[in-house]
């Protein structure tokens, strides 16, 4: 290695490293974008205007997302279908879905909600994974058809749990959550049938509604059906309620 002196009588010292050679032109670093201006102030206050997403829920990014896909029938929902005088029942970007897209046996297809429901976006997002990830694959599995339909209720609705007069609001209240009473599977005209959750035809069925009650135990944050209590006996009941750990479930 090659030394250097630099006064007469001072400890030799390394040589300075070279430098390293030019970055191609190709490989430059990219440019950073500049940073936004500062709001505008107004006197002492400064006052910042409300962003597209916040001022339009039509513009957030959930919609968008689901709005992508073909098959999606899903608009935001009506201001005075989700407006309360309570404050604990707020919805945040709530949507009304008409469908949601499936892959069938034969290529894209759509499962519709009848009727269709009201319900937030965060909602409809984790139903449309579950339709197309589980359940339209179940019904293909139990019965060698397409699921065309979902008879449906109780989306968005200000009321207390099961209906009593006091106590902690329902998901309903918060639109995470939907009630569901049957599944059509294939077209009612072309030898489809209904498989009803409160009281299904025979063992196939039997077998059917079990797997979908194990499969929503997956997919959301809490599955009630009939044998949970009175208040779920004619369908089943699934919300994604904000738990302390996002693995908790409570499935019945």
């Amino acid at each position: 290695m090659a030394l250097s002196l630099s006064a007469a009588g001072a400890a030799p010292r390394p040589a300075p490293a070279p430098l390293p050679p030019v970055r191609p032109p190709e490989f430059a670093r990219p440019q950073l974008p500049a940073a936004p201006p500062p709001a505008p102030e107004r006197g002492h206050q400064i006052v910042v205007e409300p962003s597209s997403e916040t001022a339009n829920p039509a513009g957030s990014a959930c919609l968008r997302a689901l709005a992508s896909v073909p098959g999606n029938r899903v608009r935001p929902a009506e201001p005075k279908s989700v407006s309360s005088a309570d404050p604990a029942c707020q919805i945040t970007d709530a949507v009304t879905v008409e469908a949601l897209a499936v892959r069938k046996a034969d290529g894209p297809g759509e499962v519709a909600f009848n009727p269709p429901v009201t319900i937030g976006c965060d909602m409809a997002r984790t139903l449309a994974d579950w339709l197309d990830g589980s359940l339209e694959p179940l019904v293909r599995g139990h019965f060698g058809k397409e699921l065309s339909r979902l008879r449906v209720g109780g989306g968005y609705e200000c009321r207390r749990r099961n209906r009593q007069s006091a106590g902690p609001v329902s998901e309903h209240a918060t639109g995470r959550a939907l009630d569901i009473f049957a599944f059509t599977v294939g077209e009612p005209k072309a030898g489809g049938f209904d498989v009803v959750v409160e009281k299904h035809d025979g063992l196939a069925q039997g077998r059917f509604v079990q797997a979908v009650r194990h499969s929503a135990c997956g997919a959301f944050s809490t599955s009630l059906g009939p044998g949970s209590d009175a208040a779920h006996a004619n369908h089943l009941h699934v919300d994604i309620q904000a738990r302390r750990s996002a693995s908790t479930r409570f499935c019945q």
